[in-house]
């Protein structure tokens, strides 16, 4: 009886403890971190209980559980809208191939008469050769026509001579003191780092062309066969570029399709259309001036 009792007692004792607990930990939940409880009802401190341990690790529990299911949501796919990257790239690519077409073609000017054009020519006289705009003054009377005069009027066989015999072919005429020159149609080769008097080789024309060199490049007198042998150079250029823009083309559209399903459909022909009608303004401006480069040639 006195053992009934006194389970009886312990049992009561503990469930008093257990409500006190969940009461305190409800009000003075920042205590529950302090090593000592202090029991309102007694002077006595109260260890810090198991009960009140269990319920701080359940609340981490739940922490945990919610963790989970952040997890669970990054595995998701998720949809991202490249059109407007692939769309730039293409761009960029087609901008740089119109570009490099037109730094070729500029190499490709045709000129108008020029006072320098002739100081490549080289004069003998007196047994010394000399340069012949260190001899004569040279002016520009239209744009296909120049006028060489003397310093020295005694000189002026020993410059008509000269300028006969200069690669460009060129027949001055006899005018008083002075000569008139006139200047055929030419194209100039820009960027040419070497000087030269020998015949220039076009392999496009399968024709050698009568060239000299000057500190811009070459010029290049242009008979019908000469026009037309820089014509197709102005042609295969217009062809490479246009490929260069298609491939610029396949590239977005390779894009595209690696994306895969990340991508949707409805927006992939969308961008499709784009970039087509992209295609086309570019390659249409590069052969715009490709044309009006054979034109410029062909008016000389």
């Amino acid at each position: 009886m006195a053992v009934s009792l006194r389970r009886s007692l312990i049992s009561s004792r503990n469930i008093s403890l257990l409500l006190r607990t969940s009461l305190h930990s409800r009000h003075l939940s920042h205590l529950a971190s302090s090593p000592i409880l202090y029991d309102s009802s007694s002077s006595h401190t109260v260890p810090n209980s198991p009960p009140i341990n269990f319920i701080r690790e359940s609340r981490r529990c739940f922490a945990k559980g919610r963790k989970s299911k952040g997890d669970d949501d990054a595995n998701t796919v998720e949809i991202v809208d490249i059109g407007p990257s692939v769309k730039a790239a293409a761009v960029l690519q087609m901008e740089a191939a119109v570009d490099a077409l037109s730094r070729e073609l500029s190499k490709l000017r045709t000129g108008r008469a020029s006072a320098g054009m002739l100081d490549h020519i080289i004069v003998e006289t007196g047994g010394v050769r000399m340069s012949l705009s260190r001899l004569s003054v040279v002016s520009v009377l239209d744009s296909k026509t120049l006028s060489v005069t003397p310093y020295d009027p005694n000189g002026l066989k020993e410059l008509l001579t000269a300028i006969v015999s200069s690669p460009l072919g060129l027949n001055p005429n006899t005018d008083g003191d002075r000569l008139i020159v006139p200047i055929p149609p030419f194209v100039l080769l820009q960027d040419v780092g070497t000087w030269s008097t020998s015949p220039c080789y076009m392999p496009s024309s399968h024709h050698f062309i009568a060239a000299i060199g000057s500190v811009h490049g070459i010029l290049i007198r242009l008979t019908k066969v000469h026009m037309q042998a820089v014509c197709k150079v102005v042609t295969k250029s217009s062809e490479d570029v246009k490929q260069s823009i298609r491939s610029a083309r396949q590239k977005a559209l390779d894009t595209m399709k690696k994306a895969g399903s990340s991508f949707p459909k409805d927006d992939a022909k969308r961008l499709e259309k784009e970039v087509d009608e992209l295609t086309k303004k570019f390659i249409k401006s590069a052969e715009d001036m490709c044309k009006a480069k054979e034109k410029e040639i062909a008016a000389g």
